[in-house]
């Protein structure tokens, strides 16, 4: 019998191991502050031994051990602070009590003239066109304004894109195409002349403005009361809107505008006006108001087809009256126009 099987029978207890290679991972357990330094039982987790109503109300928002909500977190945050995040956010609050002014929009802007208005300086270097205009006039057209070519060359509606002179021979009004170098010729010829509302030349409409238009009406009023045209042929709507604002002193309402013959007509002299001569003038009707569409190549708002059949409505009359005059020259007698 060797010396193990011996103490085994005799009821004695072996003697603990004591491999020092081995992990002693007593050795490495954590030990907590408050417990004892010899004690060795592991420190167990604090959210474990905390009662489960706790950790419940945690959950639905409630405070523990004293630390805010984050609702509470926005109240407390001060006033200075509250005021730089509203800043930031382009919504200026004051304190309490203070109205504070509002701020203007971001999407709004200041009111400004359009960028397409050119001052009269900007052409200044380019001449006016003169009138082509006499009297006993069949028709006296009124144009918008010179355009830079037409200024250019000194002759009416010259830019090859412009359907003037398409439009005087397609409706009738001219019994023979005519061109831009003619225009002066017109009045003995065809009985035809050309003014404009605004005088001075610009690259298009939109570089002039309504009230050098408005204040041209009073010219356009005094050359049909000096000249007696039959007819005012407004050329664009955009010219008979400053008529009809100068005259009512409103613009024109939905619906109340539509090209041909207009009712209101144009240098009526009442009995008893005087002239700037101081001379009594003698009463008169007024021209005939045809308002046509614009000519420019650039007004594209109406078709040509629609253009031509307006123009035609004007052609149509000036055919007719015509025609009545060369039969009163021959004795014949005219009939009502």
């Amino acid at each position: 019998m060797d010396e193990e099987e011996r103490v085994m029978l005799e009821g004695d207890v072996p003697k603990e191991s004591s491999f020092e290679g081995r992990l002693q991972l007593k050795n490495f357990m954590f030990m907590g502050a408050s417990q004892d330094a010899s004690s060795t039982s592991p420190r167990r987790s604090q959210r474990l031994s905390t009662p489960q109503l706790a950790a419940s109300s945690q959950r639905s928002g409630s405070t523990t051990s004293g630390s805010p909500s984050k609702s509470k977190k926005r109240k407390a945050q001060p006033e200075s602070l509250k005021e730089d995040i509203d800043a930031s956010s382009k919504k200026p609050r004051s304190r309490k009590g203070t109205p504070s002014a509002p701020s203007p929009s971001p999407s709004k802007k200041r009111a400004r003239p359009s960028s397409s208005y050119a001052p009269p300086s900007t052409y200044a270097h380019l001449p006016t066109l003169p009138d082509a205009i006499a009297p006993n006039l069949l028709i006296l057209t009124i144009g918008l304004n010179p355009g830079l070519q037409t200024a250019r060359t000194g002759h009416a509606y010259a830019h090859p894109s412009n359907l003037y002179w398409k439009l005087l021979y397609s409706s009738g009004i001219t019994p023979i195409p005519c061109k831009a170098t003619e225009d002066q010729t017109m009045p003995a010829r065809f009985a035809v002349g050309h003014t404009n509302i605004v005088a001075r030349p610009s690259r298009n409409g939109a570089e002039l403005s309504k009230g050098e238009m408005d204040e041209g009406v009073a010219v356009l009023e005094e050359k049909c009361r000096t000249w007696r045209p039959e007819v005012a042929c407004i050329v664009g709507k955009s010219i008979w809107e400053s008529v009809f604002r100068v005259r009512h002193g409103r613009a024109l309402a939905k619906g109340e505008f539509q090209y041909g013959w207009q009712e209101e007509r144009m240098g009526v002299v009442e009995e008893g006006t005087r002239g700037e001569d101081g001379e009594e003038q003698e009463p008169w009707e007024g021209s005939r108001v045809f308002v046509a569409t614009s000519t420019s190549g650039l007004a594209a708002t109406v078709r040509p087809e629609e253009k031509e059949r307006i123009w035609k409505i004007l052609g149509d009359w000036c055919v007719k009256r015509r025609k009545e005059r060369e039969d009163v020259v021959k004795g014949e007698p005219a009939e009502e126009a």
